[in-house]
């Protein structure tokens, strides 16, 4: 059986730590407007600090492709981290050359500034495994990349899995790899297309597959269904009958909307009726879950230990159509705050839905990371994980 290699299974005093983090925020105008990932990896920076170590950090940021551009420059990260840090010498190294000095923190510039990050070049790796005697690989959010910071280096040098990176694949495996049954999943979003992949495995894996979001409406079309003029991807209808299919052979009961709001055009404040999900108006179209809908999936919350959740139930990013999802995700929040229900949820507009509904700090589990929590839903294997392994 592997088992993940942590910070426990090493010393640190006087190590060199190389420190890989994802600190690719959102920046306007050289000024950091979310510093929610930086704040996430303070405990992991906090505990080698305390252990005895010196610190090289470095992450990515935005796309350079393999040049230097200033607007992508991590340097303006370093006041950020000081006030996470107030009593920590933190010193920006352009060029690598700095060392780190126990207790020290030296940021490196974006790695996306070397053409070979990205390319797992071993002549970068090499580069980047002489500045650290031990590897911490705490960005889970990148472990489904082999670039030259999450795979290369890892296999140069002692390396292993920061706290954050600990808790998330602890938290993923009691969701999925290793749950308490019987197991939920909501998966929303528009298109079946961008997540055939995690539907395909999840039907192999959960109870119940909760279908919300516009691609709700290609299955609901696959069905024999009118969806009026909703968005609706009708060249997928044969592939949502397939999954349909393969769903009720392996006993996964996928459950549609009996019932929507509908509204002729997409804004906030638009005139909005709900309808039964026979009788959607050839003129409007679907924008989020109707009332029987939700009552439905709460019932089925309601029988359930785990759930996963991937994807908006409807248009929430206008009012009123989060409804729906605020609904169910405050159902969830109270079953979790009530002990009866896990609760592990990820992607970026699942981290916006539930932070819109004001139930983030009640799940038991939200991921930062997009792609990586996506692969992992597909099943597949992440290099920047396999890598930890033993």
């Amino acid at each position: 059986m592997s088992i993940l290699r942590t910070l426990d299974d090493f010393e640190l005093t006087d190590k060199r730590v190389l420190l890989r983090v994802d600190m690719n925020i959102p920046m306007q105008g050289g000024i950091i407007t979310d510093t929610t990932r930086i704040e996430k990896t303070v405990p992991t920076l906090i505990e080698v600090l305390t252990k005895g170590a010196g610190i090289v950090l470095s992450s990515h940021l935005g796309r350079p492709n393999g040049r230097p551009i200033k607007k992508y420059s991590l340097e303006p990260l370093v006041p950020v981290l000081k006030s996470f840090l107030p009593n920590t010498n933190i010193s920006f190294s352009p060029d690598g050359r700095h060392a780190a000095h126990p207790g020290e923190i030296v940021l490196l510039e974006n790695l996306r500034f070397n053409p070979g990050e990205e390319i797992n070049q071993p002549a970068f790796a090499e580069f980047l495994s002489k500045l650290g005697d031990i590897f911490i690989n705490d960005a889970f959010s990148c472990a489904h990349r082999a670039h030259a910071s999450i795979d290369g280096v890892a296999r140069l040098i002692p390396s292993a899995a920061g706290r954050l990176m600990q808790r998330e694949l602890e938290a993923l495996d009691q969701a999925l790899t290793h749950p308490t049954h019987p197991v939920a999943a909501i998966v929303g979003g528009n298109k079946i297309s961008t997540k055939l992949g995690v539907l395909e495995n999840l039907i192999h894996k959960v109870d119940h597959l909760i279908v919300g979001g516009a691609m709700a409406n290609t299955f609901l079309y696959a069905t024999g269904v009118t969806v009026g003029s909703s968005l609706c991807e009708e060249d997928m209808s044969m592939t949502a009958r397939n999954i349909i299919d393969k769903a009720r052979y392996s006993n996964c009961i996928i459950h549609l909307p009996v019932d929507a709001v509908v509204a002729p055009k997409l804004s906030d404040g638009s005139a909005s009726n709900i309808a039964s999900i026979d009788a959607i108006p050839p003129e409007k179209m679907i924008l989020d879950v109707g009332p029987g809908t939700l009552d439905n999936i709460e019932a089925v919350l309601g029988t359930c230990k785990t759930l996963v959740w991937n994807g908006p139930l409807g248009a929430f990013e206008f009012r009123p159509f989060d409804a729906g999802t605020n609904a169910v995700a405050k159902s969830a929040s109270r079953l979790t705050e009530a002990g009866k229900l896990l609760t592990v949820a990820g992607g970026g507009d699942t981290m916006s839905a539930l932070a819109n509904a004001g139930v983030v700090d009640n799940f038991s589990y939200i991921s930062s990371a997009g792609g990586a929590f996506l692969e992992w839903l597909e099943g597949k294997t992440l290099p920047g994980v396999a890598v930890l392994m033993e």
